[in-house]
């Protein structure tokens, strides 16, 4: 379920969970999206961000020895048609290792 939250630069921002399928290097390759299939098309960015651990628990996570959140900008197609418009989308690995979140998507 995708729960807009605000748009920023013609992005809508969401808290939906997607399925990734990854490269053996961990860069995202499918997301699947609401039934969809999307392919990535583009190079994925990567970049890290420190979390506000604190304003979701009043304790550090135990065993979670960092607190940087992995994000990935990728640029996908719906299917396997070139002529698809390309959608880019931010996605959030789960820092305990369940999953992703789409933050963004255009």
């Amino acid at each position: 379920m995708s729960v807009p939250v605000r748009n920023v630069a013609g992005m809508e921002s969401t808290s939906e969970h997607v399925l990734v399928r990854t490269a053996p290097s961990g860069e995202p390759v499918v997301v699947e999206r609401a039934g969809r299939e999307w392919v990535v098309a583009e190079g994925a960015l990567r970049w890290f961000e420190r979390t506000n651990w604190w304003e979701l628990q009043r304790r550090m996570p135990r065993g979670q020895g960092r607190i940087d959140v992995e994000v990935w900008r990728v640029q996908a197609r719906l299917g396997r048609n070139p002529r698809s418009d390309l959608a880019t989308m931010d996605l959030e690995r789960d820092p305990t290792g369940g999953g992703w979140r789409l933050r963004r998507a255009a």
